[in-house]
């Protein structure tokens, strides 16, 4: 396949620029330095904190304080009543750790000439080449998901001496045993310890000295780096380490990590038509080209960007492993941006908007483990004893010991956490039609969403279901009309919450009607689902983002919650055509002000412009997403780094190619004018998958195959088409 090569000509000025590679659980940034390269270690469990009993007492009288106070009219005492009365028991999580860095320090200082380093996209393997003097260099580096081990293979014509060393705070200790380096450390809290091993496999010699490791007279090397942790194996963590670089052969692991990793890569693709000049071009300097010239045009850089998206995502996010942070699996120290944790209020549920429609549904499943493992119960324990409600409830983040109550002050004080992780569940079932899931898997988890809204809404005075304390995340309004002198941000059923909890208790009830597992929940649910609040336009002609329509300290603000009814969820299309037309004015004036200034919020955008069917400002934002919030090495950046810009772009680009919410499939539903390429394996709902050319952005090919016979409706070119599928058979459409 073309254009699935990130190519730079220098080596990373910083860890934010390196090389990613990642096994899933496990994962490496290389800078391709050549003097004295730097690769970071990291490991998904080692995480400071532990677990802790996070009941918040006298919680629920609060709540109920602060419902009357609403109920009362006294919308500007609630913020000041909640910083003085809920700050004691609201805490703080604990950061994500990395697991040290291995310094290559090569004796040849000489500069370098022909340098390359390649992340070779397709195949899960970075690259760097350069020569030095007449001594030509290939340093080939991957994380296979099968073996759990990071190899390093360094090759050279000549000839070639290097000390290897480890850094890390908290090391406990450091042995050297014949060719492999054990290191024991523990994270900053002192509560969980890990081992790394590093085996060094060469023709040359070996020598150890104050914890360094000298290769030289050596002109092939492999290094084989393992991780094992106290929290995944208990004591049996430096035992683990060790066995997994028992048997480690190069080219057998290697073989072996391409095959696996492009099995999963190679089922989607998509490719857009570019100057073969520029194809050939480094990545930066592709980037630079755009940002210099509104001129410039290369569309193959978003297919790059989608590539490298399912990149990162096959890299961080495999079957028993937990699912991808704020930073994927790649941190760079001990304390880390957000403590790089699982933050719920859309950057977890963004790292997830992509693998369904890129037919790589596997990496889905880390999420539904994580929540059915670490969320579930500790959720309903907080829904028990902090709200008095049955059910499960999740906050605005968590960590890897299932942390589900309010965190951060009042900021947190948002339970709606855990119920947008739900729609997850719900969409890889539209996606799979796979009943079994949604039985053993999914059910519980939506059920017990559902059952917390049921006992969590109150009545208000014109009989809605009303919920809250909550807020529109992270956002604030002016409480009282004409005065901007005070702010708030609790509120009572703001738009999003109706949105979630509107949605949440629909999939639920259509779970029930498939599998009928019980019937007086689901006759409650369609109920309280009659009861919530509509969804209203405001005066401005937007759709209000909170239940009365409240004026904005920060109209460009970065989130954009109440359009969460367009997309991810799909409660607003064009068959709703006076909220579709309220969020497209929402989209407008909040650019008007500035808004989509963080990657992430950039990403939300392609997507929503996509599913508003606009394809000129999808792509005018996905241009902005690459020349303002991407860095060299095509990684997100917030700033700093956060990975869900990554996930959210390409699921966008995705958006913009294909889309099926609407009860048909729509091929090229939100392109810019003169698109010309093709997309090859991506999912619609329903489990049908479909592949297109395409010249000028119209359409004049499309394949859909489907493993049961069915009959679909597909919108080609504006018009309607009902094809029939037979199973595992291609139905070809030419236009």
């Amino acid at each position: 396949m073309d254009n699935h090569v990130i190519k730079l000509s220098t080596p990373a000025d910083d860890w934010e620029h390196a090389s990613p590679i990642g096994g899933g659980s496990f994962g490496a940034m290389l800078f391709g330095n050549t003097d004295t390269e730097k690769i970071y270690l990291c490991e998904e469990s080692i995480w400071s904190g532990t677990e802790r009993d996070t009941t918040i007492k006298d919680f629920p009288e609060r709540v109920k304080t602060m419902r009357q106070m609403y109920l009362d009219g006294n919308i500007t005492e609630l913020d000041p009543w909640a910083e003085e009365n809920l700050g004691e028991g609201i805490e703080r999580i604990q950061s994500y750790e990395y697991a040290g860095v291995i310094s290559l320090d090569f004796a040849d200082k000489t500069k370098p000439s022909e340098y390359h380093r390649n992340l070779i996209l397709d195949k899960g393997i970075s690259e760097i080449t350069y020569k030095k003097g007449s001594n030509a260099v290939i340093q080939t580096a991957f994380c296979s998901y099968p073996y759990e081990l990071t190899v390093i293979n360094l090759s050279s014509q000549e000839k070639t001496e290097f000390a290897l060393s480890y850094e890390r705070e908290c090391i406990e200790s450091v042995t050297f045993l014949n060719d492999l380096l054990l290191v024991r450390a523990k994270t900053a809290c002192g509560n969980h310890r890990f081992a790394v091993g590093i085996k060094i496999e060469t023709e040359g010699d070996i020598e150890e000295k104050d914890g360094k490791i000298t290769v030289s007279g050596s002109d092939n090397t492999t290094i084989y780096i393992s991780i094992a942790t106290e929290f995944k194996f208990g004591n049996r963590f430096e035992e683990v380490c060790l066995d997994l670089l028992s048997e480690a052969e190069y080219e057998e692991i290697k073989e072996g990590h391409i095959e696996d990793f492009s099995e999963l890569f190679c089922r989607s693709d998509i490719q857009l038509k570019s100057n073969k000049d520029v194809e050939r071009m480094t990545t930066d300097r592709r980037l630079d080209r755009i940002k210099e010239s509104k001129n410039a045009e290369d569309d193959g850089l978003y297919a790059l960007y989608f590539a490298f998206g399912k990149y990162l995502l096959i890299s961080s996010s495999r079957e028993d492993t937990l699912p991808a942070n704020l930073q994927g699996v790649w941190v760079e120290k001990m304390e880390n941006p957000w403590n790089s944790d699982y933050h719920t209020n859309i950057n977890l549920q963004m790292n997830y908007w992509l693998p369904e429609v890129a037919n790589i549904s596997e990496c889905h499943l880390p999420l539904f483990e994580y929540m059915n493992k670490y969320l579930l119960e500790s959720g309903k324990k907080t829904a028990r004893e902090n709200y008095n409600c049955r059910g499960t409830v999740l906050h605005h983040l968590s960590d890897i010991y299932g942390f589900t109550t309010p965190a951060d002050g009042i900021w947190g004080v948002w339970p709606m956490g855990g119920a947008w992780l739900s729609f997850h569940l719900w969409e890889h079932f539209l996606y799979t039609n796979d009943i079994e899931f949604l039985k053993e898997t999914a059910y519980e988890y939506l059920h017990e969403c559902a059952l917390f809204f049921m006992d969590f809404l109150f009545e208000d005075e014109n009989g809605y279901l009303i919920s809250g304390p909550s807020m529109s995340p992270e956002n604030e309004y002016f409480p009282i009309e004409g005065n901007e002198e005070i702010t708030a941000t609790i509120a009572f059923s703001p738009t999003m919450d109706i949105e979630i909890i509107g949605g949440t208790l629909r999939n639920y009830i259509d779970a029930e009607k498939i599998l009928g597992i019980n019937e007086e929940d689901r006759k409650q649910a369609e109920e309280t689902l009659k009861r919530l609040p509509p969804l209203q336009v405001g005066k401005n002609g937007c759709l209000q983002e909170w239940l009365q329509d409240y004026g904005e300290p920060e109209p460009g603000h970065r989130h954009i919650s109440h359009a969460f009814a367009l997309y991810p969820d799909n409660m607003i299309t064009e068959a709703t055509p006076e909220f579709f037309e309220a969020i497209k004015n929402t989209l407008h004036r909040r650019l008007s002000f500035g808004g989509g200034h963080t990657g992430w919020s950039r990403a939300w955008l392609i997507n929503l412009f996509a599913r508003l069917k606009d394809g000129k400002n999808t792509y005018e934002h996905l241009r902005k997403l690459l020349t303002k919030s991407t860095h060299s090495n095509l990684f997100d950046i917030h700033p700093p780094f956060q990975i869900d810009g990554n996930f959210g772009g390409a699921a966008g680009i995705a958006e913009s190619l294909l889309q099926s919410h609407e009860g048909f499939i729509s091929v090229l539903p939100a392109v810019k004018e003169g698109l010309t390429g093709s997309f090859r394996g991506l999912k619609a709902r329903g489990n049908v998958t479909v592949s297109a050319d395409f010249t000028d952005s119209k359409v004049t090919e499309v394949t859909l195959s489907a493993p049961e016979n069915m009959t679909v409706a597909v919108k080609i070119n504006g018009e309607m088409y009902s094809v029939d599928l037979l199973k595992n058979k291609e139905a070809v459409i030419t236009l």
